[in-house]
């Protein structure tokens, strides 16, 4: 067999097919929500909402706590951005803006907040003796971040996607989870395509007013 589909099919010769349909319908929502938030469309969290909760069970199944954990909060974060994006204030509803050194403290200490508590979970399961369990401390307090950013349209959540999914391709593949590493590789090529959008609206905006 071709040595490329061995390395994507190889481990889930024994996964059911339930598990790998799972994963590929989590990604392909997880996907198209993402397009929707580079387009700032609100359908980016009820799509999410449903790929992250597919994923909480995978990851629970694979033993990744920290991703099983990151999950959980982006459900619970993609509900409150839903909520965030849609209200209403003064007639109009959230704008993109850039994060003010407040908005950057808070996701700095949403950042080391996480990243302990994965610490502390890795060390309750007796897990953390792998040096993906880093990695995964790392990708997880960039997460935490970005979604707090995202649900307060700040276009700097962006940014930490970018670096969050550069360290997630090698990750999921190494885990042998490859159609979630493909995931994250267009992922990040979305996120690098939504900065740039975002940008150029924040850009064009004094030009409108």
């Amino acid at each position: 067999m071709n040595p490329i589909f061995d390395f994507f099919l190889q481990p889930y010769r024994d996964a059911s097919s339930l598990d790998i349909w799972l994963e590929i319908i989590a990604v392909v929502f997880g996907v198209v929500g993402v397009w929707f938030g580079k387009k700032e469309h609100i359908l980016v969290y009820p799509l999410g909402i449903i790929s992250t909760a597919i994923f909480i069970y995978i990851c629970f199944k694979f033993e990744l706590y920290g991703d099983f954990i990151i999950n959980i909060y982006y459900t619970l974060m993609s509900l409150y951005g839903w909520f965030m994006w849609s209200r209403m204030i003064d007639g109009s509803t959230l704008a993109i803006s850039r994060s003010s050194r407040r908005d950057q403290l808070k996701a700095f200490g949403i950042f080391l907040v996480s990243a302990a508590f994965i610490v502390g979970v890795y060390l309750y399961f007796n897990r953390f003796d792998r040096y993906t369990d880093y990695f995964d401390t790392l990708t997880t307090g960039l997460c935490f971040a970005a979604m707090w950013l995202m649900a307060h349209k700040k276009i700097e959540h962006w940014l930490l996607w970018i670096a969050a999914n550069i360290i997630s391709i090698p990750l999921y593949f190494y885990k042998g989870l490859g159609f979630t590493g493909l995931q994250f590789t267009v992922l990040l090529i979305i996120a690098i395509l939504g900065y740039q959008q975002w940008k150029k609206h924040l850009n064009n905006i004094p030009a409108t007013v």
